[in-house]
């Protein structure tokens, strides 16, 4: 003789079974967000409600340009987090402020080189033309991240831009003034 099963606990059978209707004379409320299951006569009303229509392609084409102009923008929302960080960092060469420096370098050069995989999802006969506007903007922002780099640079001393950066018989630059007596240096 094969043993039976237990029975399976209480719990089980409460969960599976519907939940006991409420009474009529209740006097309270029911909580937040619950919503009470709905009988077989409101059931066979919310069938009859017309479905949910599928978006037309004009609708899809407007809504796919909506997300590619918010992922063209999103390089300048990074702009004035960066700047801070920039601004925080100083001007001497440090190995945070270099790794800054680089990533504002890499971040765009690698955004606008795989600009076509970015747009793949938005693009359809639609949209073609019009997305080229959105890259030209897209390209723009992540340029403007570039020059950001670039200021960095030059606040850091490290771009050429005297005469004595490229010629070896040029002196370096005086100074009218210095803030610091010579002596100290």
């Amino acid at each position: 003789m094969a043993a039976q099963p237990p029975p399976p606990p209480q719990w089980v059978l409460d969960l599976n079974s519907a939940p006991p209707s409420r009474p009529k004379n209740a006097t309270y409320a029911d909580p937040p967000g619950y919503t009470a299951t709905s009988t077989s006569k409101q059931r066979s009303q919310s069938s009859k409600t017309p479905a949910r229509q599928a978006p037309t392609p004009d609708e899809m084409d407007t809504l796919k340009m909506k997300k590619a102009w918010e992922l063209a923008i999103a390089p300048a929302k990074q702009l004035p987090m960066n700047a801070i960080g920039m601004y925080m960092t100083g001007n001497t060469l440090q190995i945070f402020s270099i790794f800054m420096v680089f990533t504002l370098f890499k971040t765009p050069v690698l955004a606008v080189a795989s600009i076509q995989r970015v747009f793949a999802p938005f693009e359809t006969p639609g949209t073609s033309s019009r997305l080229l506007a959105v890259k030209a903007v897209y390209v723009l922002m992540n340029m403007l991240m570039l020059g950001l780099g670039i200021w960095k640079v030059n606040q850091m001393g490290l771009l050429p831009t005297t005469r004595s950066d490229w010629l070896a018989w040029e002196g370096e630059r005086t100074w009218s003034e210095r803030a610091v007596p010579r002596e100290w240096l």
